[in-house]
């Protein structure tokens, strides 16, 4: 059977030069980097090697660099922090964030009676600017702003610096969810004023179980895990030297990359959509999927036109097919309830019909492309 991979905003296929790097590191420096002996000292020049070269890729302090278990681990941090210890009473979202964030948000808002506000956001995703501006004109409360960069289900990105700037002209913080962005777009958070930020290695072809946060100097943000005093005492358990060398390793391949892959993903990206609009008549498009500066390269979200009887065989279809995308995403795809991000800003009508999502990396081909689409046109078709 044909295997194609279109679900590369869930996971990325790992890049051969990280395994190999990966695989030495676990050969030769697994000594402990907290032990003081030569194996202790060389693991650790290792870790502060990947946190600098991390660190020089957003333009910040590698002090500003804390290793995590992934996107997840960086975003509570933040946020149970900023609330726990840097006295925010005041959190302003969307309804469209990870769960990640919004699970948060709702624990944070039971456990210390934080006010939630959650700004408006279009049918494409976007959110309103005005709409944020009032909110953070409205109160005096400590405020939170927690704005993922761009949405991993539907690829609607926000003005990350328009934001960050809003949010110190009103003298809020500003927490975003970069795990779709890191490692796809260069960003500079030197020049962008974004507080506390969240990536995860598994995005950008490096290994799961690993990623970081960024946490601007001075914060006086305090650690959601305790034990010991590792990562400058943010974040305590014995570090993965490997999995933070191969994403330190992952994210210099797509940054030394960016431009060439960037290129040739978003032409893979027109392709499928032309092919979508030419082959499957009354496809939707969700989200601003059709839009080069309003979404992602990486991600389209597609609305079919099916029957609800032949919607609920669809995913199993493509799957039997050899074909692994989502419905909405990954995260989603065991929810009875269907995807929030589509409930917010879908008619009826639309959030009735299968959505799903196909997202692509540089390993894909314009071919599998062709599959995909013969594949839905006979399943749509029959």
């Amino acid at each position: 059977m044909r295997k194609v991979y279109f679900d590369s905003a869930a996971t990325t296929e790992l890049r051969s030069e990280v395994i190999r790097c990966m695989s030495e590191v676990l050969k030769t420096e697994y000594g402990n980097p907290s032990s003081t002996h030569s194996y202790g000292r060389s693991s650790k020049s290792l870790l502060e090697t990947a946190r600098k070269e991390i660190a020089g890729f957003l333009n910040v302090s590698a002090s500003e660099i804390i290793f995590t278990s992934g996107g997840t681990e960086a975003d509570n941090l933040a946020l149970h922090s900023a609330v726990a210890d840097l006295g925010v009473t005041r959190i302003i979202s969307s309804r469209i964030e990870h769960h990640a964030v919004l699970h948060t948000i709702e624990v944070l808002e039971e456990r210390y009676n934080i006010n939630v506000d959650y700004v408006d956001v279009n049918t494409t995703g976007c959110i309103d600017y005005d709409h944020l501006k009032s909110l953070l004109k409205d109160s005096s409360e400590k405020t939170l702003v927690s704005l993922m960069h761009v949405n991993n289900e539907v690829g609607t990105m926000i003005d990350l610096k328009r934001v960050a700037l809003l949010c110190k002209e009103h003298g809020a913080l500003f927490h975003s969810d970069m795990v779709q962005s890191i490692g796809h777009f260069e960003i500079d958070l030197a020049d962008i004023p974004v507080d506390f930020a969240a990536a995860a290695a598994h995005k950008f072809h490096g290994p799961k179980g690993v990623g970081f946060a960024f946490i601007r100097k001075d914060s006086g943000l305090k650690p959601l895990i305790h034990g010991g005093q590792q990562e400058r005492g943010m974040r305590a358990g014995t570090e993965p030297v490997y999995a933070v060398a191969g994403m330190a390793e992952a994210l210099r391949i797509s940054y030394q990359n960016l431009e060439k892959e960037k290129a040739y993903i978003n032409s893979l990206k027109e392709y499928f959509i032309q092919q979508l609009n030419e082959q499957v008549p009354g496809v939707h498009f969700n989200g601003a999927c059709e839009d080069g500066d309003d979404s992602t390269y990486t991600l389209i979200n597609v609305c079919l036109p099916l029957s609800p009887e032949k919607a609920i065989l669809l995913l199993f279809q493509l799957d039997l097919k050899g074909i692994a995308c989502s419905k909405g995403s990954a995260c989603q795809s065991g929810s009875e309830g269907g995807s929030h991000v589509l409930k917010e800003i879908l008619s009826k009508d639309n959030f009735k019909r299968p959505s799903v999502r196909f997202s692509f990396s540089s390993f894909n081909k314009k071919e599998e492309i062709d599959y995909v689409i013969d594949v839905l046109k006979e399943f749509v078709n029959s």
